[in-house]
């Protein structure tokens, strides 16, 4: 259901420059909101073990990066203004994720068979059918607002869109969701499209950002695919193309457009026990094999507190450093993609200030919580 940049986009529900600026937003959050449950099973994986493991869930959440990165720049491009640093950007877990299915919820939680279930939830490849089938009703009593399944009322409903309790509601559209997270970029494609269309009817353009804001390769190198510099829509297209392939393999792909293996299928092979390699078909790999450790991890409680570590003071303020340090990090996140992208090196140092502090709670047992260990709490 892909929609080339040179055709005209039909149906687009976003109609406005505020819409999709709405709309890219909920999509940095998007991409934002898997970084914490990815590295909270990353560092609870025990030094020296799990190697193949390590490496999966390590080269997924750099790419989360690069997403972050790309739907910043596409914003900037449109005139928007990327925010990391509102107060509902950072998700309470457990969640469901911005615009995306809400049959199931986003935990905080050291890696496991579980913990790799939902990872694959995450990146799941899901195209529609038909134009009926890419939007589908809010399941109420799934996201735990009513007892019954039914909406709420409009007073509660207005409550709920101003709060970040639903992050699942579809922008302007709070009683539907997307089918999956493919299907929300794949709006916004169709608007970036449609108000292009718009606006060149017009002598204009929708591109009319500072091309200073833009992050190119120069500022960041992940190894898993490259920085796309945004200036107009053949730019925005492949921005957000790769966003969509690279995550669930979108249009069926296991390789994406720049020869990275989708997310979706690289967790697919923990749980085969096997790499992809080139010519494989979806769900049956034939590389060499990969070894998982499932009892070499630190336990992590899951879902973890502040409140949890109160017989713990050394671990709670260790914590508390922590979610300073993350803030700090999403702060010069924020910096960088509002006009100085020199700092993204500041972030990467940040990330490992981040992983160090991370290590120190995810090492260390809880008092009141027998089994169970300290880990990151993202409380912001």
């Amino acid at each position: 259901m892909s929609v080339p940049a040179s055709e005209p986009s039909q149906g687009s529900r976003i109609q406005t420059i505020d819409e999709l600026h709405e709309y890219l937003y909920k999509g940095l959050q998007l991409e934002h909101a898997t970084l914490p449950p990815y590295l909270t099973a990353l560092y609870s994986l025990q030094p020296g073990k799990n190697a193949d493991a390590w490496h999966v869930i390590r080269v997924v959440a750099v790419e989360e990066m690069l997403h972050l990165t790309l739907v910043a720049n596409v914003m900037n491009a449109v005139g928007g203004t990327p925010d990391l640093t509102k107060p509902d950007f950072v998700p309470n877990y457990p969640t469901h994720l911005p615009c995306g299915p809400d049959y199931f919820k986003v935990h905080l939680r050291p890696f496991s068979r579980e913990a790799l279930d939902t990872f694959l939830k995450i990146e799941k490849p899901a195209q529609a059918a038909g134009e009926e089938d890419r939007f589908v009703p809010m399941d109420w009593a799934a996201v735990g607002l009513t007892a019954d399944g039914a909406a709420p009322t409009q007073e509660k409903l207005a409550e709920l869109t101003e709060s970040a309790s639903v992050l699942g509601l579809v922008p302007g559209e709070p009683t539907q969701r997307f089918l999956s997270i493919g299907e929300f970029y794949e709006e916004i494609i169709r608007g970036v499209n449609h108000l292009e269309d718009q606006a060149r009817r017009a002598g204009t353009t929708i591109f009319t950002g500072d091309p200073a804001r833009q992050v190119t390769p120069e500022y960041f190198y992940s190894g898993g695919g490259d920085v796309i510099k945004v200036t107009g829509r053949d730019t925005a297209v492949a921005a957000l193309t790769l966003v969509a392939e690279q995550g669930e393999g979108l249009y069926g792909g296991i390789f994406d457009s720049q020869d990275e293996i989708a997310h979706y299928y690289r967790f697919q092979q923990l749980e085969k026990g096997r790499y992809y390699q080139k010519g494989d078909d979806p769900g049956e790999p034939s590389g060499p094999d990969l070894h998982v450790d499932w009892g070499a991890v630190y336990p992590v409680k899951p879902d973890i507190k502040l409140a949890d570590l109160a017989g713990d003071p050394h671990i709670l303020a260790a914590a508390k450093e922590f979610n300073r340090s993350y803030a700090t990090f999403l702060t010069s996140l924020n910096l960088a993609y509002n006009g100085q992208p020199a700092l993204l090196l500041k972030a990467v140092w940040e990330m490992f200030r981040i992983r160090d502090s991370m290590n120190r709670l995810i090492r260390n047992p809880l008092t009141g919580h027998p089994g169970a260990n300290a880990g990151p709490t993202f409380e912001l």
